[in-house]
């Protein structure tokens, strides 16, 4: 029968099966918002295709204009605490 089998479909292939690795991502609440990432990790990840991790811990691999969304109140607080207090002159 040659390369096909008893339904004409091939069954010897050269070609192999290709699989993403499955990502520990939060598919909570966290997907109507932007998020805080640095902006080396966002252009990184356009280049690679590497997921990035957000303050607030979600992992993804960024797609969405993110000015559509609000901003993660997670993110945003974590963001807020980590600015240096302005000094009372």
């Amino acid at each position: 029968m040659g390369l096909f089998g008893k339904r004409g479909i091939e069954t010897d292939s050269d070609t192999d099966l290709l699989t993403r690795p499955d990502l520990e991502e939060d598919n909570g609440g966290h997907d109507r918002f932007s998020h805080y990432v640095k902006k080396e990790k966002i252009t990184e990840s356009a280049v690679t295709g590497k997921a990035v991790r957000a303050l607030c811990g979600k992992k993804w691999i960024p797609s969405r204009d993110p000015e559509k969304y609000p901003i993660c109140p997670t993110c945003k607080e974590i963001y807020a605490g980590l600015k240096p207090e302005p000094e009372d002159k």
